[in-house]
């Protein structure tokens, strides 16, 4: 790791530091590693490649979809890019281009509902990830990479990279120190990480997020997509373009996203249901994504296609490439309307800074008092009486936020 990477700190006196980051090699091999596995690395070392290099980020699934332009840097030079992903978040990982392979773990230090730290818990980690080179954790500004960087030395990874403000002693090869009290997009933070490795996007690569193509076929839920809506006929094409009409190009409808996965960040289910009433009113296809099956149907209600629990991640991905625009609170669905190209209307409670969090490189308007009392504070559940950050946002301003975007 080159010492001339802004924010960079070496540690230790092992290969890594000596070599030079580009030119870093594989750890020691586990000792179930085949002599073909080894033969094959030794070959990818001598080409120049950095082996198996594992990206982690154990949260949600927006949180993994952010991580997307610092995993395609990695795999500029990695042979192998695993990612290590929470329960939440590995549909999104296994969307991510440049992922080889995902492997699932529930960490007890971040989980929402943490499971109870056992010996036969962090064995199965350690075990599975023997044969991993290096690794490029990436966390929350809230989060310590420590924890896992820990787990990752009794694997045999050998050389580590994160950001971390505490000493992190003999557990970070390159220790990413920034100011966390400069809101930086999210993705942006992330892929810095990534560059204090000695990892950079490939030339051409604009940063942004993206998906893997292709996605799967949605012409299954096509005819349901264009059966709700009594004015949605004269309408629809308003503003779109080029197979509006017929629910198969992009343009085609409006998504609202009702679900949230904390309740402090949802707009209330009413409001929804008006809003979805408003926006047929002026003309346009509405569609209502989501797993909670109630909270869709009611919000739907006879004004808009309710999908529902009917699609995958990538399904949900597929939908939201066709859709003009998409209406959703800080929620894994609005990142993945940002990694197709896809406009939000962002529904944002301050918890956390909009800076950090809102959608990342595409067309949005941010509604919510972004000075309410609850800003900051990183809460699940609404700490102020009547929920006022979003509680106060009309339907009204959805469907002027809508036509902003759509014109």
């Amino acid at each position: 790791m080159s010492a001339r990477v802004p924010g960079a700190v070496l540690y230790g006196a092992g290969p890594c530091v000596t070599a030079g980051a580009a030119r870093c090699g594989p750890a020691a091999k586990a000792t179930a590693t085949t002599t073909a596995e080894k033969t094959e690395r030794a070959a990818a070392k001598s080409a120049g490649g950095r082996g198996r290099v594992l990206v982690a980020r154990l949260d949600d699934a927006g949180d993994v979809l952010l991580a997307g332009p610092a995993v395609r840097a990695v795999r500029t030079l990695a042979d192998e890019v695993v990612f290590l992903a929470g329960p939440r978040g590995r549909a999104a990982a296994e969307l991510l281009p440049g992922v080889d392979h995902v492997v699932e773990w529930r960490a007890p230090w971040i989980d929402h509902t943490p499971p109870p730290v056992t010996k036969a818990q962090v064995a199965d980690l350690v075990g599975r990830l023997h044969g991993v080179d290096e690794a490029v954790v990436l966390t929350s500004f809230h989060q310590s990479a420590l924890p896992l960087a820990l787990l990752l030395r009794l694997a045999g990874i050998r050389r580590i990279t994160a950001i971390s403000n505490d000493y992190p002693g003999s557990l970070l090869d390159v220790r990413h120190v920034i100011d966390e009290s400069v809101d930086v997009p999210e993705a942006e933070r992330m892929l810095a990480v990534a560059r204090a490795a000695g990892f950079e996007l490939p030339a051409g690569d604009d940063g942004k997020l993206a998906v893997q193509r292709p996605l799967p076929d949605i012409d299954k839920f096509t005819g349901h997509l264009l059966s709700v809506g009594a004015d949605a006929d004269k309408g629809a094409a308003k503003g779109a373009g080029k197979g509006a009409n017929d629910g198969t190009g992009k343009g085609a409808y409006v998504v609202v996203h009702p679900g949230t996965s904390a309740p402090a960040r949802t707009w209330p289910a009413e409001r929804h249901r008006q809003a979805v009433r408003e926006l047929a009113e002026d003309g346009h296809r509405v569609v209502v994504t989501g797993t909670e099956r109630d909270l869709t149907a009611y919000v739907a209600g006879d004004d808009a296609a309710d999908l529902g629990g009917a699609t995958t991640f990538a399904e949900l991905a597929a939908v939201l490439e066709r859709a003009s625009v998409l209406v959703a609170g800080n929620t894994g669905p609005a990142h993945l309307a940002a990694a197709v190209g896809t406009p939000v209307v962002s529904l944002f409670a301050p918890v956390v800074p909009a800076a950090r969090w809102a959608p990342y490189g595409v067309p949005a308007v941010l509604l919510g008092d972004q000075q309410a009392p609850c800003r900051d504070s990183r809460a699940r559940t609404c700490p102020v009486p009547g929920h006022p950050c979003l509680s106060q946002v009309t339907s009204e301003q959805v469907v002027k936020a809508v036509r902003e975007l759509t014109q």
